[in-house]
């Protein structure tokens, strides 16, 4: 693992103290690392092929779709399942048994014998009995309004109105992306020596972008049965416009806890990127790139809808702060100092979301610096325990490095307000409200915040007593307190692997967690649907599969689709003329 050190780190790295605050987290932006983005430029680089070849479907859109993967060194097959779905059993809970489309990613060829087994599993999901050369298995279910909008629209001859995929920006969302061993499918060693996909979440992403190509390719299927002498495709400005929605809950929220050391690789990699920007010293160049890139975003931002009060109150705010980003750059000419004074000048004036757009931007500006850490945002976990350590250097350890944790206080009801538990149903995380709701019994051990504290409080009075003990004698007075003494040790070297929050205070927001760990995926359109679940859209504005390999574009041209606007396609004309625009 690359942990910041005093002698690796750049001397413009925000300290954990800073970045690792929740609200600060849940205010950040997907930035050119984020994982689409990282694998579109791989994919874009190395010229993967995406090629349907099994397209079998009714009149109603129902029936298989395959679609071949062509890497340098590999093949793989996306094998989708399209089903007729009953309006009763349509939902995006995760105890759901039906969707729209069932689909999977596989390694290798997709021959008969596969494609048996998977026909009569991939659609059961969790229920199913899946094949081992399964990498990734999903399921999604369509925006019904957008999809039969679209429909009745290239059917009649003319492009489906882009206003509403700025309103919705997808056909459809996934309500899972599984991955990691689940149900039967490959475990992630398989992936992590895969050199297609050993960065995070590399075989999930890709499954998804391959659901938005054959959302659009079903959707012309459809115009074409219903009108085949009128119909026209979508526009390829609309296809790229058009991104997969996620609809996704607390279940994101115990990853964050769970995996401290991989946060830290992707907090301290973006971190870098960011560190690596703020030394360049600013250029006409830059500081025109930066305001292109500002207004964009802040386009893309009043382009934004949600339905949550609270959200578009937020979106408010960002909008008012950039604005005046903009105008502070239109008054500010390019100087060595600029970044240093923009942020400086930002912190004072503007919302935490807007002064994280101009990090985001700030990182943007410098591919040939920050694409190289692409490759460094994974590592191997472990926790290890240090029993022969003094238990006064422990006591010294978390007074200097989980100090954030001791302000929790035991008898204070607002510090004690949230629990974190599973429910019976299918094991999914949830939050109540203590004293209040039930499922305390069931509790889960997610807030660290408390109990570092309580162990902290523990080690203070074993102490007293037992001066010269080492930590093997705290633990044989106190074996609960094990596994907290195994992550404060471990985590230590790692500044940016916790959150640094009480996850039982009144004041927590879990929307927060939520867009931390999707801003790194890559997620845009933030559209909270209550404070513990939230739809967005991912590869919004991403190339065409067709474009991949395309001499006529460079990685620039392709790469830059961040905060994507909603496409003016030049009147009906244009539209009626593109029949067979796409290959």
């Amino acid at each position: 693992m690359i942990f910041a050190t005093a002698a690796s780190a750049p001397k413009k790295l925000r300290p954990a103290s800073e970045v690792m605050k929740l609200e600060r987290l849940g205010s950040m932006f997907a930035s050119r690392l984020s994982f689409v983005r990282s694998l579109m430029r791989k994919m874009i680089t190395e010229h993967w092929q995406i090629v349907n070849t099994v397209f079998d479907l009714d009149s109603k859109g129902h029936g298989l779709a395959i679609y071949r993967i062509t890497t340098p060194a590999n093949c793989y097959h996306c094998v989708i399942f399209s089903r007729d779905l009953a309006p009763e059993k349509r939902s995006d809970r995760v105890i759901a048994e039906a969707w729209d489309v069932t689909f999977a990613l596989v390694e290798g060829e997709a021959e008969n014998s596969l494609l048996e087994q998977m026909a009569a599993n991939v659609p059961l999901q969790e229920a199913g009995r899946q094949h081992p050369r399964v990498l990734v298995l999903s399921r999604a279910n369509k925006s019904l309004r957008n999809f039969s909008q679209f429909v009745a629209a290239l059917a009649a001859g003319h492009q489906p109105d882009p206003a509403l995929l700025t309103a919705v920006g997808y056909l459809y969302r996934t309500t899972a992306v599984y991955g990691n061993g689940k149900f039967g499918i490959a475990d992630f060693a398989r992936l992590e020596r895969n050199a297609d996909f050993n960065r995070p979440f590399a075989a999930q992403m890709l499954l998804v972008y391959i659901l938005r190509q054959f959302s659009v390719e079903q959707l012309n299927h459809l115009a074409s049965v219903q009108a085949p002498e009128t119909s026209v495709p979508l526009h390829p400005e609309l296809q790229r416009y058009l991104g997969i929605g996620n609809s996704t809950g607390l279940g994101m929220a115990p990853f964050l806890i769970n995996h401290p050391q991989l946060i830290q690789q992707w907090v301290y990699g973006r971190e870098r990127a960011l560190a690596r920007a703020r030394e360049k010293p600013a250029t006409a160049h830059t500081h025109a790139r930066l305001h292109v890139l500002m207004s964009r975003a802040l386009k893309h931002l009043q382009q934004t809808q949600t339905e949550d009060r609270e959200q578009t109150l937020r979106n408010q705010k960002t909008v008012c702060s950039v604005a005046e980003v903009i105008d502070w750059l239109d008054r500010t000419p390019a100087h060595h100092a600029l970044y240093e004074e923009l942020i400086s000048w930002a912190r004072g004036h503007c919302s935490l979301e807007a002064q994280e757009l101009i990090n985001t931007m700030l990182i943007e500006l410098y591919p040939e610096l920050v694409d190289r850490l692409d490759d460094q945002l994974g590592c191997r976990e472990s926790m290890d325990l240090k029993p022969d350590m003094k238990a006064w250097q422990l006591r010294d350890l978390i007074n200097e490095k989980f100090d954030w944790a001791l302000s929790y206080r035991e008898d204070c009801p607002d510090d004690n307000y949230w629990f974190w538990y599973r429910s019976v149903e299918k094991e999914e995380p949830r939050l109540g409200v203590r004293g209040t709701e039930s499922g305390a019994e069931k509790e889960s051990a997610l807030a660290i915040g408390p109990r570092i504290s309580r162990c902290y409080g523990k080690l203070e009075r074993f102490l007293a007593h037992n001066p010269n003990a080492i930590v093997v004698d705290f633990l044989l007075a106190h074996p609960e307190q094990k596994e907290c003494v195994r992550r404060i040790q471990t985590i230590g070297d790692t500044p940016y692997g916790e959150i640094r929050a009480n996850l039982w205070h009144r004041d927590m927001k879990p929307m927060h967690l939520l867009r931390t760990k999707l801003s790194f995926f890559g997620a845009s359109r933030f559209d909270p649907k209550s404070d513990r679940w939230v739809r967005i859209t991912l590869f919004q504005g991403a190339p065409l599969p067709w474009e991949l390999s395309n001499p006529n574009l460079s990685l620039q041209q392709l790469d830059d689709w961040g905060f994507p606007l909603e496409p003016c396609l030049g009147g009906e004309e244009n539209a009626q003329t593109i029949r067979g625009d796409t290959p």
